[in-house]
């Protein structure tokens, strides 16, 4: 249950006497009732207030549902002491010891904030009788507006501390309850009301209206007044309680909203620290599979199909991030990939192009493009091909994780945007895969992050970020049951948020 619906709980319970018991010592609502229209006769005739027209009997399937026997169902405008009714269209002014009472000014944090009333137009004052200034204990009620329509707050003297004269706008109904009644207690049963009022306004979809006719007939069930008052009191009592409630809701939202991302980040950096399956001693070292690669580039310059890239110093032990198993090795991602290769194609060959918007973000591992021959995208743009990994560089595709593996390209080719950097695994003695995932790894993308340049808004990973990276190296099988067992649970991550 979510703190509003507890909430909203409780004033069910409060309005329909539930919330505390009912004594009989207390009287009933029915006598109540009687004073109340007592009052108000006695109002009537000294011209305090106007004699109003009559509202229709209460009729039960008019009532939604039991109140207790010694309750009364009334009518909202049974218990004012004043005509329910909005405020005028104000003429307003730039400064003056007058204000404006807005929509905006009862607050939907719950309490009355009269900094953002406008200043009222003094040479208009005429217009306005007595009884429309408002005064302590006013309930005020926004009257226009998807999503405000039906809020209710308690107009107070503490809200208005210089005692300005303030007066209502035309989107603000006041409903100023007879002393003889609790104004919480009718504040609270209006709160619970809200959702109704809402259903109850009329107009266009931008700008429904709750009229004062529909806010006077409303259906209020009226307790003993010292009932009336030990329900505000229970409620008030149990309010901090949600109050607390809401804050561990909220902390927990949070938690169960971020879990699944963390339980992500945790499982790859589990794979690159070694901790996610069992080191194989039959499966050889890093250091075997590293001087293979080293042989193999070596032959593909020799052979003048890469090109010779400059050394990249050692890494030195006090580099390494954190440890890893005895079979593994740092290395740095330039040692053991090709990066950035070109093609040389035919123009008229038609080869895949991929611009950002087609490469997914997250953890996921696909890309969609279009067709284009390699004359038209040969020039100006990053060149891949099949099984070559795409990481972009910009932000904030880098910190979204926007990397893949391509494939399936046209006629095995393509290019895209200058914001993806092309990682090329040299003859299969690696797995494309283990690499993407440590590209989507938090290590690398924090670290990615601290190198960024550039003007905020085009931030770009260093130009030498990538490589000089250091990756924890596994042996090629074992890099294969990394692969494996990431592919198994990372998509349980997923249903933890369903």
């Amino acid at each position: 249950m979510t703190p509003q619906e507890l909430k909203n709980s409780i004033l069910q319970l409060a309005i329909q006497g539930k919330l505390v018991e009912q004594r009989p010592e207390e009287g009933t609502a029915e006598e109540l009732f009687a004073q109340i229209q007592q009052e108000k006769q006695r109002l009537i005739k000294e011209k305090k207030i106007k004699k109003e027209k009559p509202l229709p009997e209460i009729t039960d399937d008019e009532k939604p549902f039991d109140i207790p026997e010694n309750w009364k169902w009334c009518r909202l405008d049974d218990i004012v002491v004043k005509t329910i009714k909005r405020g005028k269209s104000p003429t307003y002014t730039a400064k003056s010891n007058m204000l404006v009472f807005a929509q905006k000014c009862n607050t939907k944090a719950g309490y009355i904030d009269l900094s953002l009333a406008r200043c009222l137009d003094e040479t208009k004052l005429s217009k306005y009788p007595e009884e429309e200034f408002m005064i302590n204990n006013d309930i005020v009620l926004n009257s226009t507006g998807n999503g405000t329509l039906g809020r209710v707050g308690i107009y107070r003297n503490s809200d208005n501390p210089n005692r300005y004269p303030v007066v209502p706008d035309s989107h603000v109904t006041i409903i100023r309850a007879n002393t003889l009644v609790s104004v919480e207690y009718v504040f609270y049963s209006l709160k619970y009301y809200q959702p109704y009022m809402e259903k109850l306004g009329s107009g266009s979809t931008n700008q429904t209206e709750l009229s004062a006719g529909t806010v006077k007939a409303l259906l209020f069930p009226l307790p003993p007044i010292a009932e009336q008052k030990r329900i505000v009191a229970k409620i008030e009592e149990l309010l901090p309680c949600i109050d607390r409630y809401e804050q561990a809701w909220c902390k927990l939202e949070k938690f169960n909203s971020r879990f699944p991302e963390d339980m992500k980040k945790s499982l790859l950096q589990y794979a690159i620290q070694g901790k996610l399956v069992e080191q194989r001693p039959e499966e050889g070292t890093a250091e075997e599979l590293f001087e293979q690669i080293q042989e193999e580039k070596q032959r593909l310059i020799a052979e003048k199909k890469i090109k010779k890239a400059k050394p990249l110093p050692e890494i030195a032990e006090d580099e390494k991030p954190f440890n890893i198993p005895e079979s593994w090795k740092w290395v740095r991602i330039q040692e053991i990939t090709c990066l950035n290769p070109k093609n040389d194609l035919a123009d008229e060959l038609q080869v895949s192009f991929i611009p950002m918007a087609l490469v997914d973000d997250g953890y996921r591992n696909k890309h969609t493009y279009e067709i284009k021959k390699w004359g038209e995208i040969k020039k100006g743009f990053t060149h891949f091909a099949n099984g070559d990994i795409g990481i972009a560089k910009i932000t904030p595709c880098f910190q979204n994780r926007k990397s893949v593996i391509f494939r399936d390209l046209k006629n095995g080719y393509g290019a895209g945007t200058t914001e993806l950097s092309i990682v090329r695994v040299i003859n299969n003695l690696l797995s494309q895969e283990y690499l993407l995932w440590f590209f989507k790894s938090a290590y690398f993308i924090d670290n990615g992050i601290k190198s960024f340049t550039g003007t905020a808004g085009q931030q770009r990973i260093h130009k030498d970020y990538l490589s000089m990276c250091k990756i924890p190296l596994p042996p090629l099988a074992e890099q294969k049951r990394i692969v494996e067992k990431l592919e198994q649970l990372l998509p349980l991550c997923q249903l933890l948020k369903k």
